[in-house]
């Protein structure tokens, strides 16, 4: 006899209780649980005291769950309608995963995708157990092998352990970095559609409360994903073991010269955009979500600006908060510090004309210990002296609503990487500024990360609330990434996450993160330029 706390009750079994038992039992709905603050798949049995969490659609980590098993049975659905078809997945637009076949000479149409969806149905009609088991590494070696998934075969020669984790269904056999739903019945919500010349699979989404948004095109946003994996196919960089080859043949510091080198051109590129139209271009509105690199970039573009005569101000926008008793509130009645209307728009932008006209103005200046704004220093600028304006908000069209449209150049910055583990397995640019903000967090502001994971989904809900509906509209996009920079964050990363307890609430959070970034071979941060975006995040930046 043993006991299960369950949603602040105690239940006793007797024998072993499956996870998708206990959760059925109690009219649950979960895709997968935490037990004793462990992830659990539901397949899971439990014959001891202890404490269940099970999690639904409306949490980040059962969301991720869901879409690993989702790229599971689509590979395992094409794998039967096409035996030996090889297939790679990738970030798309509009929150979607896009999937590319890389040996099928037929159109990828919509005949195609028709046929690929009955197949989908049948398996998730089944309701086929997915079942994990334990194999050798050269017994995994051998099976990717026959199965042409030799991208997976690289991947574990970086893998310490000797023995693979490996699930099957229904006689298919892969792995996908990830926890996966009990069964293939549990997967009914997902949308296919084409997108030329892939398609993509929508699914559900925590921030949509479990459901899936709607479609919505982004070109801007598409395009800067198109070149992301244009170069990092160009480059021969789209997976870890290719980052890895550079480091195994001494040419760690062509790849960051060759990452850094692309910053610089499309600074050059950015510079002479502005340039081009610096007699309208009064404002330069730059945004992204956390850990864009933001900081070092504005830097960066002023003095890619000032080589070619052109002497900007910055504003910060930090300093137009409303006294905090003034700000909004969010839903645990705390001040809402990311809501556009904690800001003083109206000062905001009786400034910004002041200051375009020519007049002095006095800026303010908030301290955020007492929660007040007070005095800050006079300026006045030139008629030629562009200003620029960062934060979360510098592309909504309500904070400058007072500056014409045709004054206004916007840049959108985000890190968006093309570099997978393997085919079937992107890396998910969240996780990216996520690593760089836990790094940061701890080495600038001695956070320790289980108070940046807890932040997190705060930070989320904010970009897609505050930034990402505004991203088509910029008139340039930065991609911040840097092809190689996992290979230097990891030394940062890895000891603050293993530092985090098994006790911790954010334990499973950590260790997903440990587990593949121990994929990636070290690069001497030594390697990394003192003006580098990266060196915002692991120090000794020339800007600070």
């Amino acid at each position: 006899m043993y006991e299960v706390r369950v949603l602040g009750k105690n239940i006793k079994y007797e024998g072993n209780m499956l996870l998708s038992e206990i959760a059925k039992e109690l009219e649950i709905e979960a895709y997968v649980a935490k037990v004793n603050n462990r992830m659990r798949e539901l397949s899971y049995y439990v014959n001891y005291d202890c404490e269940v969490e099970f999690l639904d659609l409306n949490d980040f980590d059962a969301v991720r769950c869901y879409e690993t098993s989702m790229r599971y049975i689509i590979i395992m659905a094409l794998e039967k309608m096409y035996p030996g078809i090889q297939v790679k997945f990738n970030q798309c637009v509009s929150r979607s995963i896009s999937c590319e076949i890389l040996n099928f000479k037929d159109k990828i149409d919509v005949n195609f995708l028709e046929k690929l969806e009955a197949e989908m149905q049948l398996i998730v009609k089944k309701d086929i157990p997915i079942k994990r088991k334990k194999i050798s590494k050269k017994e995994a070696i051998k099976l990717y092998s026959s199965k042409g998934y030799f991208d997976k075969v690289e991947v574990l020669k970086y893998r310490s352990e000797d023995s693979v984790n490996l699930y099957e269904c229904d006689g298919y056999e892969n792995y996908m970095f990830g926890y996966m739903v009990a069964s293939t019945g549990y997967l009914k919500k997902y949308r296919l559609k084409m997108y030329n010349p892939n398609f993509v699979v929508q699914f559900p989404r925590a921030e949509e409360k479990g459901e899936i948004p709607q479609f919505e095109d982004s070109p801007i946003f598409g395009k800067m994903l198109a070149d992301a994996q244009k170069w990092s196919n160009d480059i021969e960089c789209n997976t870890i073991p290719k980052l890895n080859k550079y480091i195994n043949n001494n040419t760690a510091v062509d790849l960051v010269n060759l990452c850094e080198t692309k910053h610089s051109n499309m600074l050059a590129e950015l510079g002479m955009k502005i340039k081009d139209n610096i007699e309208d271009i009064r404002v330069i509105a730059i945004a992204g979500p956390s850990s864009s690199g933001k900081t070092t970039f504005s830097n960066r573009l002023r003095i890619e600006l000032m080589t070619r005569g052109i002497k900007p101000i910055r504003i910060s926008m930090d300093d137009y908060y409303l006294d905090r008793d003034f700000a909004p509130k969010d839903e645990n009645g705390k001040p809402d510090l990311e809501h556009i209307h904690a800001l003083d728009i109206e000062k905001f932008n009786n400034d910004l004309l002041l200051l375009i006209k020519g007049e002095d103005v006095e800026l303010p200046k908030f301290d955020f210990t007492t929660g007040k704004r007070l005095k800050g220093k006079k300026i006045r600028i030139r008629s030629n002296q562009p200003i620029i304006i960062e934060g979360i908000h510098a592309l909504n069209e309500e904070l400058t609503s007072s500056i014409p449209k045709h004054q206004k150049f916007k840049i959108y910055l985000s890190p968006l990487s093309q570099i997978n583990i393997d085919n079937h397995n992107p890396i998910n640019a969240t996780d990216i500024r996520m690593l760089r903000r836990i790094v940061r967090d701890e080495k600038f502001r001695k956070t320790h990360p289980s108070s940046t994971f807890s932040m997190w989904s705060s930070v989320r809900r904010g970009e897609f609330k505050w930034i990402y509906p505004w991203q088509e509209g910029a008139d340039y996009i930065f991609n911040t990434e840097l092809t190689y920079e996992l290979g230097v964050i990891k030394k940062y990363a890895l000891p603050v996450l293993e530092s985090i307890n098994r006790d911790d609430k954010y334990f499973v959070s950590a260790n997903r993160l440990v587990k593949f970034l121990k994929y990636f071979k070290d690069i001497d941060d030594r390697l990394v330029p003192c003006n580098s975006l990266l060196r915002e995040f692991i120090g000794e930046s020339c800007f600070y």
